[in-house]
């Protein structure tokens, strides 16, 4: 089964460029010529790597692909693509797996791309799966609100009580002033 790509930039000479020499090398490429169309396409399909450019109709409009990439539940791998290199924990920080310079040799690229989908696949293959973590975590709020629901009528009425000694107190009613 061919790896589906999701390649968003704004440059239309970079992403047709790159969208034929990925396809000629056997993935299967969708583009996007701006990081409002990528995040649209991140919602609506699903991808086994997300590569952004940085730097498009804002300067982080990448930034914002890579959290939506780093939100979809498929989790995708994620590269950042850029004629402006970012120290490495700038874009490690930022969500990417790994940063792509431009201009790149289309030997080298190819082998960071499978490099990072093989050390992606790998990371994804021992997490748990997506809903498995969701049922764990509404567990954990289930059981919180549980707790605190007895507690609340009390909370407000101490609330209340410090709101009232807070008001009399002689900086309150210089503030008040």
């Amino acid at each position: 089964m061919k790896k589906r790509i999701l390649l968003v930039d704004d440059e239309v000479a970079v992403l047709l460029t790159l969208k034929a020499v990925l396809e000629i090398n056997g993935f299967d490429v969708d583009t996007a010529a701006s990081g409002r169309e990528g995040k649209l396409k991140l919602r609506s399909h699903q991808y086994d790597m997300v590569i952004s450019d940085m730097r498009m109709e804002s300067d982080q409009a990448g930034a914002a692909v890579i959290a939506a990439a780093r939100s979809a539940e498929y989790r995708p791998a994620v590269a950042l693509l850029t004629a402006f290199p970012l120290a490495e924990e700038d874009w490690q920080e930022m969500g990417a797996d790994r940063m792509l310079v431009k201009p790149m040799h289309t030997r080298m690229l190819l082998e960071q791309i499978d490099r990072l989908m093989k050390s992606h696949d790998s990371k994804r293959s021992k997490l748990p799966s997506v809903p498995a973590a969701k049922k764990t975590a509404e567990k954990k709020s289930a059981a919180k609100k549980t707790v605190t629901k007895g507690t609340r009528a009390g909370e407000t009425a101490a609330k209340k009580s410090s709101v009232k000694s807070a008001a009399k107190s002689p900086a309150a009613k210089k503030a008040a002033r």
